[in-house]
Order: C-alpha cells, then sequence, then structure tokens
C-alpha cells in the first residue's frame, strides 16, 4: 500500500515526484479504475515539454523507458487523457435491446456524452474516476497506421509494481485495470505490450 500526502503525492522509493500543474483539473474524489496509456513521443523529456503547455493533456504517472516511474499529477486532481468513452453495456453484451437500439445510432461524440451521465459501474472509468499511467514509447508508421513501439522489460515491471501498489491503496478491482484502447476510441495498438 502506497503512502499518500496531503497533496495527492506518492512518498515511495520507486517513485519521483515530478509535478506538473498545468495537466492537473478540478478534484478527482473517487479512484474507479486505472487507465494505461502511451505517450507517442521518444523520450520522457518531450512528454515533459508538453506537460508544460496551457491546457496540455497527462496522466498522474509517467514510467520512462529505463523503469523510472515518475509521479507528474496529484491524485486528488483530475487528469485528461482518456478521451471519448466507448459503451460499456454494448461491449460487456449487457445492454438492453432499448439501449442497444439507442446508442446504435449514435456517433462517438454522442455516445460518450451519453456514457459519461450514466454512474460507474455502467461505464467504464473516465478522466474523472481514473489514474492514468503513460509508458514512453513511439507510434511508428504512416499516418492512421501508427504502431506503437514494444513497452520495455523495465517498464513493464515497473507497471506491475505501480498497478498492484494502486490496486491494494485505493481498492481497484483487477478488472478495472485498461489499456486505453479498451475503453476509448483509440489507436488499438497502444499500450498492446504492457503487462500487470
Amino acid at each position: 500500500m502506497l503512502f499518500i500526502t496531503k497533496q495527492g503525492h506518492v512518498d515511495a522509493e520507486r517513485v519521483r515526484v515530478k509535478i506538473f500543474p498545468k495537466i492537473e483539473r478540478g478534484p478527482m474524489d473517487t479512484v474507479n479504475g486505472i487507465v494505461v496509456h502511451q505517450t507517442s513521443a521518444p523520450e520522457s523529456s518531450h512528454t515533459f515539454n508538453s506537460y508544460g503547455d496551457e491546457g496540455a493533456n497527462g496522466a498522474h504517472f509517467l514510467i520512462d523507458k529505463d523503469g523510472t516511474i515518475y509521479q507528474t499529477a496529484s491524485l486528488q486532481r483530475v487528469t485528461n487523457r482518456v478521451g471519448r468513452l466507448r459503451s460499456r453495456s454494448i461491449l460487456t453484451k449487457q445492454c438492453s435491446s432499448i439501449e442497444l437500439d439507442k446508442v446504435s445510432k449514435l456517433g462517438t461524440r454522442a455516445l460518450h456524452r451519453h456514457e459519461v451521465k450514466k454512474k460507474w459501474p455502467s461505464r467504464f472509468p473516465s478522466n474523472h474516476d481514473s489514474i492514468g499511467i503513460e509508458l514512453v514509447g513511439m507510434a511508428i508508421g504512416p499516418k492512421n497506421k501508427e504502431v506503437y513501439e514494444d513497452v520495455t522489460a523495465a517498464q513493464n515491471s515497473s507497471l506491475d509494481w505501480l498497478v498492484s501498489e494502486l490496486m491494494d491503496t485505493f481498492a481497484v478491482m483487477s478488472r478495472e485495470v485498461y489499456r486505453h484502447p479498451d475503453i476509448s476510441y483509440k489507436n488499438l495498438t497502444e499500450a498492446r505490450t504492457a503487462r500487470w
């Protein structure tokens, strides 16, 4: 279990606290899930540079290729990174015929608005109730056909430790830990080789 300060910072030997206030949004009162992302940047410095931009999106943690874990946002603050949510009820085949008929006519934007109105666990965890973990890694290839590079063994080792500690600290069930494209409309290869 992690010790978390009043500011929402992790006090652990394996975590370097490097907070970027510009990626923090409003308060996050509940944690219902963990979402694993990849940066689409070759090095952590590229991501850190973008985190300094006004209105930047980001995650609570970033794991460098050598396995170094950085905490980049308070665990008490929302970070924008998930994007438009997929429909949990459709993907899990728990959708009533009425709901299926209603949502099958919606585009991704309208479906997202429909989903975020639901209470968890009827929807996937969103920006407002999930912890985000970024793994440094490029998406390589022609536009719309990019493939994310493999996660390193050091990253997977750190990810496994961090996810386990966060699950224990916030009582998150293992089924509520997702790769980004599992819950949002993203490149299907993102974090495909991540292991926890």
